[in-house]
Parts: structure tokens; sequence; C-alpha cells
């Protein structure tokens, strides 16, 4: 069995275009998904994807290990967030080519279920564009949490924090610190809640201000509270906090996640295994992961093919704690897709039986959402001063 082709299918979901990675064989019928979003950077990845082609084209699909190297080592030039999201794509696609052809879904390829239900998390209204809240007007935001928790959740993550510079001005904290408590009032205990911060604050001190704001209210985790890339940075700050940390949306590579497990600077990794790597890197970043006594919460706020990895990744890791997905960013989320495994039953998503990623793009559905720049809802993030902040 050969690879002919590699192709791209781009779906604008409004504040993402979602690029779906199609990966041809010469066998009739048989070809594999994966998924290579990456946010506002989509003719970038695209072209990375058309450039990464020749390294696998003409070569066995069932070959994961040998042509993810390839794409990586012959690039000589380190790939960086665009060309490591086109590699994972393809190796995602990869995995499905092999699962369909050896009639098995992927999670038996990797070693087999460890799990019967994966745990998930949503956002505010499950991410739906139209569906923003503000965190100005607590009852309103409280409404929006409550509707969200009752479409079937028991997890949800959620913005408490506002664009910070290298202060966290106290009329903030103490709006931060009352939004989280009357959060918590009103969902519960039996509700898990997690917040992300962005990375916006510059500073230690703020992200400590803020956080020492939420720890009351216990959450799963605060989610980058400072930008990533500093390990040491981030180990200083969760030995001076009372609350569970996590990062690694933005981490790309087994060293990177290295360096954050040997200073213990996090209770949750986040590999997104659309830019990681795609299932391969992710594995090698779960083992990493787990000798250090860390958990993992795989970053997917993207699309269908995205959430069906992750799905299958979820399924067979032992470290893996909780998943965040994004299935109603849009109301036609699954209009695109011919078939599905991305159900929510019982607060989970079910293991999967249908050999490879259990996912199949219909791309007359996809045609009907081409290509659009995408809304950039950074472009509000400037500090009262004028000064760009961290989004």
């Amino acid at each position: 069995m050969k690879i002919t082709a590699v192709e791209t299918v781009v779906v604008n979901a409004v504040m993402r275009n979602w690029i779906f990675v199609k990966v041809l064989t010469d066998q009739p019928g048989l070809h594999g998904w994966g998924e290579a979003t990456l946010e506002w950077k989509t003719r970038a990845v695209t072209g990375a994807v058309e450039d990464l082609a020749p390294f696998v084209v003409g070569e066995d699909p069932m070959r994961i290990e040998h042509l993810s190297a390839k794409m990586a080592r012959f690039s000589f030039w380190p790939l960086g967030a665009i060309g490591m999201s086109a590699l994972s794509g393809i190796e995602q696609a990869l995995w499905d080519i092999k699962g369909k052809a050896l009639g098995v879904p992927v999670w038996e390829l990797l070693g087999g279920r460890v799990r019967d239900r994966v745990r998930i998390y949503t956002h505010l209204r499950r991410g739906r564009v139209d569906g923003f809240v503000g965190t100005g007007d607590i009852s309103a935001f409280c409404d929006a949490v409550q509707e969200t928790v009752e479409m079937g959740y028991d997890a949800i993550k959620l913005g408490f924090v506002p664009y910070t510079g290298y202060d966290a001005p106290l009329p903030s904290i103490r709006h931060v610190e009352k939004l989280a408590a009357v959060v918590r009032e009103r969902v519960g205990e039996s509700v898990d809640i997690m917040t992300d911060f962005h990375g916006r604050p510059d500073s230690l001190d703020a992200a400590k201000a803020y956080i020492d704001a939420i720890a009351p209210i216990r959450p799963l985790f605060v989610e980058e509270p400072i930008q990533p890339g500093d390990a040491s940075a981030m180990a200083d700050l969760a030995r001076r906090v009372d609350c569970p940390l996590a990062t690694g949306e933005r981490l790309f590579t087994p060293r990177e996640f290295l360096d954050v497990a040997e200073k213990r600077a996090v209770a949750y990794v986040q590999p997104d295994l659309a830019h990681c790597g795609g299932l391969s890197g992710g594995r090698r970043i779960a083992s990493i992961a787990e000798a250090a006594h860390m958990g993992v919460a795989p970053h997917n706020p993207m699309g269908p093919v995205a959430g069906a990895v992750a799905l299958h990744f979820d399924v067979a890791t032992p470290n893996f704690v909780i998943q965040e997905e994004a299935v109603g960013v849009v109301p036609w989320f699954e209009e695109i897709c011919s078939s599905y495994p991305l159900a929510l039953e019982e607060k989970a998503w079910q293991v999967p039986t249908a050999p490879g990623l259990g996912i199949e793009v219909d791309e007359k559905a996809a045609a009907r959402y081409p290509f659009e720049q995408e809304q950039i809802p950074a472009l509000d993030a400037i500090l009262s001063d004028g000064r760009i902040a961290n989004w």
C-alpha cells in the first residue's frame, strides 16, 4: 500500500477555520482523516501540509513513526507551531488508515482501552460563537453557566480573569473573587469548574493574586496562569498558591513537556494532539507526565476530527483525566460528518467501535462552509493605557 496524495479541506467555523487533512492511498476507498486547525494561521498551515506532502507520498502509510520522523528530521528547521500542526494532521490520518486497514478502532492500536467512558468538559454555552456573556454582569454570567450545566455536563471551563499586565488592581481581584464564589454557589459542589487565564498576567504576583481570589471555590485547575515556556517560573508559582495548575496547549515537543515534568510545574499537562505530533507525540508526552505523577487533560477547542482523535487517545491513556470539547461552537458541528463518534451520554463520550477514527467528513457538506477570514477576538486585548495585552 502506498500514499498517493495529501489534501486539505478547510471549513469555516467563524472564529476558526477547521483544517482537515485527507491522506489518500492506492487502495480504492481507503483514506484517512486528521485535523491541523491552528487559530488564524489557516493559509500558513495548509501551505505547510503541501510542503510536507512530498516526504510521505509514495510511502507506506502503515509506517507511522517512520513517516513522522521523516517529516520532522528531513525538514531540518524546527517545525514550530505551524509545521507541527501540519505534521500532526498528517500523522493522525495515518492512524485512521491503519485502523481501517486492520479493521480495528485506533484505540486498539494504542494498546487497548483502559477505561469505559471518557469524561469531558465544555465551555460557556458549549463555546457557541453567539453565546458569549461578559463577566461584568455576574447574574447573567451565572445564568449562562447554569444553562450550560443543564445541557448534561458536570464540568465546565470559564474565563474569570480580565486582560492583565504586571499588576492586579484590587477592584478587579474583588470582582473575580465574587464572580467565582457566586458561580460555585449556583452550580454546587458536584460540578467541576476550571478557569483559563490564557497567560494574561505578565508577572507571578499578578497571577498569584487572581489565583488566590479563585482558589476558595476549589477549581479542578487554573490553566495557563502565565505565558507558556518558562517552567521554572510556573513551578515557582505552583509552590506559592493553593490551587492545581495546568499548561501545555502551546507546547509542542516532548522536550518542552519534560522540562515542565522535571520541575513539577503543574498538576496537569494539556497537549493538543493537533499540534504536538498527533497521537505519537501525545503518547510520549503522556508517558513523561505519568512518570512525574501528572494527569493529562488534552486541549481541544476545535473541529470534529480533532475531537475523534482525542477520544481514541483518551480511551487508551492511563493518566488521562478530562477532555476539552467544543461540539457546540457552531450549530452544524455534526452536519459535515457522515459518521460521528462524539455523542454526549451520561456526561461523557463513549468508547467508539468503528474501524479507524470512526469519523468521516462529508466533503459536499463541508463545501457549504468554505474558507473565510476568521473573526479574531484577540484584537480587543488592549489594556486601559493602550498597551497590547496577552489575549
